[in-house]
């Protein structure tokens, strides 16, 4: 049995050595790479990704990723398309081949079908001098000088150079693009990412009670009013507006000092200038509000006037924290 020593030792030799070959792709990009990313977001048509074995898993991946900061995507196995999945690409569409040899049999099979139909045809091939580097019009270098496998065959470095290209791709088309991060939680509504991208406070704050009292309430009627709204804290205010807060903690400071709280009113134990947010702010503007000031709920405003209460556990509730 492999001792914990051996095992680490693999693991790093590993690590170190798909680390200097992806360090060594950024020597290959050349003008190939610059022309298809141009070609890429010049086109009328979409990206259509193809590949076979492990070649045809990076193409998926890159496809997501392509979708994911606006550029269209389909991926094509290369052995369906030669049995019939050719019927998906368009006139205008893109073609990238994936392939470490660049001469499996599939490919050869079908780069005279896509470049009898005149589209253009991109290459992420470790070996350029191949039959699909020469029939191209673009090859993305992705030359490794060995597998990680001890034996040199299984797929492993080879396809984490394919992916790192995958990606410098989708980035340089996403930069042209001008892609910004409301674009972003348009493709990405769903989980927290999402919603760290386009939920508002307001969208939170909205569905929360809105606890509030005078200046003059008592102390006793302050109590009864955080307990009722259930966020542990309550607004003070005057003609609608916020001029202090009183929260848990208040009222527990307040009973550790005070035995008589009969005559106590809501100004005399609010903290005054509370910490508050627009109902039109991000909710991880928010957070980070809450993190740097050490504090779980904060008052919301809009348009000058008290509009509600935003707690950590709604972030928490929502993934944002």
């Amino acid at each position: 049995m492999s001792t914990n020593k051996a095992i680490i030792h693999t693991a790093k030799q590993t690590i170190e050595l798909e680390s200097r070959a992806i360090l060594h792709l950024s020597d290959l990009v050349n003008d190939d790479f610059a022309n298809a990313v141009n070609v890429i977001h010049n086109s009328k048509g979409r990206v259509i990704i193809t590949g076979i074995g492990k070649s045809a898993i990076i193409a998926n991946k890159i496809v997501a990723t392509l979708n994911s900061t606006g550029t269209p995507a389909i991926f094509m196995h290369a052995a369906d398309a030669i049995h019939g999945d050719l019927g998906l690409i368009l006139k205008n569409d893109v073609v990238i081949f994936i392939s470490k040899s660049g001469n499996t049999p599939e490919i050869k099979v079908l780069v005279p079908f896509i470049k009898s139909a005149k589209n253009k045809m991109i290459a992420i091939t470790g070996n350029k001098d191949s039959f699909l580097g020469q029939q191209v019009d673009y090859v993305l270098n992705a030359y490794v000088e060995k597998e990680a496998c001890p034996n040199n065959l299984a797929p492993t470095t080879s396809t984490t150079a394919q992916l790192v290209l995958g990606d410098a791709l989708a980035v340089c088309l996403l930069e042209l693009q001008g892609f910004s991060s409301k674009d972003f939680a348009k493709y990405h509504p769903g989980g927290a990412l999402g919603k760290k991208l386009y939920l508002r406070v307001e969208d939170l704050s909205s569905v929360n009670q809105k606890p509030s009292v005078s200046l003059n309430t008592s102390v006793k009627d302050v109590i009864i009013e955080i307990s009722k709204k259930m966020l542990g804290v309550t607004a003070v205010l005057e003609n609608d507006t916020i001029v202090g807060i009183i929260t848990d903690g208040d009222l527990r400071r307040m009973l550790s000092k005070v035995d008589n709280i009969s005559t106590l009113t809501a100004k005399d134990i609010m903290s005054k200038n509370p910490k508050r947010i627009h109902a039109d702010a991000m909710a991880i503007d928010a957070k980070d509000v809450m993190e740097s000031h050490g504090i779980s709920q904060l008052l919301v405003e809009e348009n000058g006037k008290y509009a509600g209460v935003v707690h950590i556990h709604d972030l928490i509730k929502e993934g944002i924290i």
